[in-house]
């Protein structure tokens, strides 16, 4: 069977699923779940279909994860309905900001990271989830705040190999990992500069907007911050600046390459009030050497561009030849070819683009 691409593409009114076969033009199916806002989405290879997921908000009936093993034909909402906290946990979810597939160890498990930042476990795929009770309660919990885009945990990075390694970012709390499976979770921030604290290197509160882990090479992570790119290659224990060369240090996603370790691609974007790219110039960075260089990428990508790229709205596939790709809060779709070498547009006109992934299948 002819393999493709399959981009499942959130947006703040519904879910598109594209799908390319090599040369031929991509071809779209979609909205499905109109008037939602698709804030997270997961293509999970690990069994004999793939399984699309979304985490979709309805301004009516609140969050939930749907499924499906057709490609978007028809939708599973689970028996149990939406990824809730228990009743003594006092809180209510108010949107699922990431949804990962488990370590190859287990096959079943998904993880789901929300807003207020928690962190839910599923056994079955999906179908159901249940708070990992150790980070919810732990002591740094009251004291983490809200960024613009709320409090929630938007990074989730299960240890390729070692299921009982995992790591989690969150706005504004910053890197927490686990080593046990989740039975307790430690601060992993040192290194990160905050500069809107007294303390400007405090043990946690950074404002992470991203964090990325090669899968061949798990103890190496890279990190966005508020202000600020940071690689880390003890797991996460210390991290220093890779920001030099880059013409700003503010943006909000990053993306390892999915087969090289050292290759890295961020957005830069002006700081705090503006937001927008460089002198309205839409360009990609990639350093091919962990973050030691840096190289504008801007072949096809277009110039008086005044629109931002979210955290979740950039990914790669896992194609032979790798492909990049990102999403505008203007509604358009960039996909890069050769590991960003040259870029086109695939899609256009849809609504803001709040998350990505893509999967060959």
């Amino acid at each position: 069977m002819t393999k493709s691409v399959l981009l499942a593409v959130g947006t703040r009114k519904g879910l598109w699923i594209g799908r390319s076969h090599g040369a031929e033009p991509w071809e779209f199916t979609g909205p499905h779940h109109p008037m939602t806002g698709v804030y997270s989405v997961a293509i999970d290879t690990r069994g004999p279909a793939p399984r699309v997921m979304a985490g979709v908000v309805n301004e009516h009936f609140g969050p939930v994860v749907v499924t499906s093993d057709d490609l978007g034909a028809t939708w599973r909402e689970p028996d149990l309905g939406r990824v809730g906290f228990p009743a003594d946990a006092g809180a209510s979810v108010e949107r699922v900001w990431q949804l990962v597939p488990g370590a190859g160890a287990e096959p079943d498990v998904v993880y789901a990271g929300v807003e207020p930042s928690a962190l839910f476990r599923s056994a079955d795929g999906g179908r159901s989830f249940e708070l990992v009770r150790a980070l919810w309660d732990h002591p740094h919990r009251p004291h983490w705040g809200a960024g613009f885009g709320g409090q929630a945990i938007h990074t989730v990075l299960p240890h390729p190999t070692d299921p009982r390694r995992i790591v989690v970012a969150m706005s504004t709390g910053g890197v927490y990992v686990t080593e046990d499976g989740g039975a307790s979770w430690n601060p992993s921030n040192t290194g990160i500069h905050v500069s809107f604290q007294p303390d400007e290197y405090p043990e946690y509160g950074q404002c992470v907007h991203k964090v990325a882990r090669h899968p061949e090479r798990p103890d190496r992570l890279f990190l966005q911050n508020h202000h600020g790119v940071y690689r880390s290659d003890d797991a996460g224990a210390t991290w220093q600046s890779i920001a030099e060369g880059l013409p700003a240090d503010f943006g909000f996603t990053i993306v390892v390459h999915p087969r090289r370790p050292d290759t890295v691609y961020v957005v830069p974007l002006t700081a705090d009030a503006m937001r927008f790219p460089i002198d309205g110039r839409c360009r990609v960075y990639r350093s091919d050497d962990a973050g030691e260089s840096w190289t504008a990428l801007s072949d096809g990508l277009p110039d008086g561009f005044w629109t931002a790229v979210l955290r979740d709205a950039m990914c790669a596939d896992d194609a032979e030849v790798t492909s990049l790709y990102f999403g505008s809060r203007s509604g358009e779709i960039y996909r890069g070819h050769h590991s960003g070498d040259h870029w086109e547009r695939i899609a256009q006109h849809l609504p803001d683009v709040l998350s990505l992934r893509a999967a060959v299948v």
